[in-house]
């Protein structure tokens, strides 16, 4: 609910008033509803709260125990508040008040750097152990909340945010070469592969699901959580896995509507934001407050030219959703004017690093600020969704059957190929010809020789950094063929998926006054949809099979037993663009002649596919893999600009480069 910094000198020197003052200069951009710091000596830690659960106001942060000769700064929503309190032995009547940041702090005297193991929730926190001179802090398992730091000769600084850093002596903003080749050459929404490291040489980050103990001798980072994938689930029946479902995704839902302010949500036409919304309207009711939901829709003369089975407008649903819900006052925005170009300078300030999200940037930010004028301190989603609740796509289920015909299960198979004709509508003389072929099939995992995105970073930059070696064998470059289950596997052990998720969220947040809160991405809701059997995701003829039976009721069938069509936010993306065409067309020319650009992107391929560029741009641009190319140079290239601005950041051969360019 914070921003934190702080600064650690290891070598007993002092830290001055000025270094202190320079780094919490910062957050002072953000709203505040206090801000303090704690000062002793060789160490500070300082805090830049926003106030969010009825805990956190007035709220003291930093926050010192005597008794225990321990400091913590924190920026943290901790929701099995219950389960620690009876671990920790904390006095029925202190429990109701009792702030989430001291809740940490006891749990570090009991557990010692185990601590983050007992911890639900989205946290970043530190806490400075004087007795042991030892600096402890912890990112939450999916990295929910940013904790960046740099270590330089015995001083150590950290921050919620990357700016503040820079204002300490030696650290400068030189572009780490390794994680722009990462960015670069992964075509997908990965930004980069080793998340200690950042876009910067000198700042690091406290990756996902890490902690960091910093003492004289250097700085010592340990995964603390690691994700039991073979634990598993047995009920005895359908209807037990629904109620079991019910169970732990309520609670997940009802631990994150505690605020003393309003709660909104995200709603678009699917399953994910509607099961959000569902539950959450429901125990809202309970307490006489109302759920307000937030719907991007397209711009006013919106024409759908998208193919039959994706949705670019889905405020029918929508609207279908709340009047079947009931308790939700709903706001639906197509932020007329703005488009993803005209929101790039502000994003990429706001991300402080470049980003891959060119089309939902507008929205996402225009939601967020339309949330913060309502009074809104709790904003859901279900952005992790689909590799959690929902999981199951139609592959899967005809896997599934696959499994099922060659086990004998004849009787079992017919009912699953019953139940599949009728949501479909179609016939088991079409179907089980598909499911024989599918079965004789060589399911053999494919390592293409061809990527299927052509990769623009330069090839220069690739050789020096190696980056295609570094990422051979890896699906980041390539997951066509790769079995679904592995590939659900892999999001959920390595910890770059979850990333830029963290960043876009804790500095949304930041700049709003308001949490973005994802019950989907709940930890013991992750824990539970990971250890039940995959058929009750394939069951009964239907695709993400168990959310749609776990919320019959909740949902209306619509929704809940739609398997045609699915939303599609890019639907008028470059039509926003239009009044921008020839301005971002002439800015792409300009990169090809641009030294700083060419260091990093493969100019030839930037020319090919502003060569094919149409002069009228048709809508289904936006599907190409051009415009991605096109969008991402832009993209990189005005955080090149951003970063030049603040001085002389670059490698000593991009040096030479700006200046036989001069």
């Amino acid at each position: 609910m914070s921003a934190i910094a702080g600064l650690i000198h290891f070598n007993n020197s002092p830290v001055s008033n000025e270094q202190t003052t320079d780094l919490m200069k910062g957050f002072e951009c953000f709203p505040a509803d206090d801000v303090r710091g704690w000062q002793k000596s060789n160490a500070f830690l300082g805090c830049h709260a926003q106030w969010i659960t009825p805990e956190s106001v007035g709220e003291p942060l930093p926050y010192y125990d005597y008794e225990r000769q321990l400091v913590i700064t924190a920026d943290a929503i901790i929701d099995n508040r219950e389960e620690l309190c009876e671990k920790l032995q904390i006095e029925k009547a202190y429990r109701q008040n009792i702030p989430d940041s001291r809740l940490i702090l006891l749990a570090y005297s009991k557990w010692g750097e185990e601590a983050p193991k007992q911890l639900v929730g989205d946290f970043a926190f530190m806490i400075w152990d004087e007795r042991q001179q030892r600096l402890f802090g912890a990112r939450d398992f999916s990295g929910a909340r940013t904790l960046y730091y740099c270590f330089k000769e015995g001083r150590l600084a950290f921050s919620t945010l990357i700016a503040p850093l820079f204002t300490l002596p030696g650290i400068d903003k030189k572009v780490k070469e390794e994680w722009m080749a990462e960015f670069l050459a992964i075509p997908g929404m990965v930004e980069a592969v080793d998340m200690n490291h950042t876009v910067y040489e000198r700042i690091m980050q406290v990756p996902p699901s890490h902690s960091i103990s910093v003492c004289e001798r250097g700085v010592r980072l340990s995964r603390y959580n690691v994700l039991n994938l073979n634990e598993k689930i047995k009920l005895k029946s359908d209807a037990e896995y629904e109620e079991a479902f019910r169970d732990v995704f309520g609670r997940a839902v009802k631990d994150r509507l505690r605020t003393y302010g309003k709660v909104g949500s995200q709603l678009s036409g699917g399953l994910d934001s509607g099961s959000v919304a569902g539950f959450a309207a429901r125990e809202l009711k309970k307490e006489n407050k109302q759920l307000h939901t937030f719907s991007f829709i397209p711009k006013k003369g919106f024409q759908d030219w998208t193919p039959h089975y994706l949705n670019p407008d889905e405020s029918i649903f929508i609207r279908q959703a709340v009047a079947h819900i009931g308790n939700i006052n709903p706001s639906y925005l197509s932020f007329e004017g703005k488009s993803p170009l005209s929101e790039v300078d502000s994003f990429l300030e706001l991300m402080e690093m470049p980003y891959k999200f060119f089309g939902n940037s507008f929205w996402a930010m225009g939601i967020n600020k339309e949330a913060q004028q309502q009074g809104i301190k709790i904003l859901l989603n279900g952005a992790r969704g689909n590799h959690s609740i929902s999981w199951g796509s139609r592959k899967l289920t005809f896997d599934y059957y696959n499994n099922l015909l060659k086990k004998g299960k004849w009787s079992r198979l017919y009912r699953e190929i019953d139940d599949y004709c009728r949501h479909f509508q179609t016939g088991k003389s079409v179907v089980i010809p598909f499911i024989v072929k599918r079965g004789l099939r060589s399911r053999k995992t494919r390592q293409s020789d061809e990527l299927p995105f052509a990769q623009f970073i330069s090839p220069e930059l690739a050789k020096k950094t190696d980056v295609f070696e570094k990422l051979k064998g890896s699906q980041l470059l390539d997951n066509h063929g790769y079995d679904e289950t592995y590939l659900r596997h892999q999001h959920f052990t390595h910890h770059y998926s979850w990333n830029k998720t963290g960043v876009i969220t804790t500095k949304l947040s930041l700049r709003y006054a308001m949490w973005e809160r994802d019950p989907t991405n709940d930890l013991r809701v992750i824990r539970f949809c990971l250890s039940i059997p995959h058929e009750q995701y394939v069951t009964g003829g239907m695709e993400r099979s168990l959310i749609r039976r776990a919320t019959k009721d909740l949902l209306p069938d619509s929704i809940r037993l739609n398997q045609h069509t699915r939303g599609f936010q890019g639907g008028d993306v470059i039509e926003r663009m239009k009044p921008e065409w020839n301005a971002f067309v002439t800015e792409l020319q300009h990169l090809v002649d641009n030294p700083a650009t060419s260091y990093f992107i493969d100019v030839n391929v930037l020319k090919r596919a502003l060569s094919d560029l149409p002069n009228v741009p048709a809508p289904n641009l936006v599907f190409s893999n051009d415009f991605k190319i096109l969008t991402r140079s832009l993209i990189v290239s005005r955080f090149i600009q951003q970063v030049e601005k603040g001085g002389d950041y670059y490698e000593k051969d991009m040096e030479r480069a700006f200046i036989g360019s001069t």
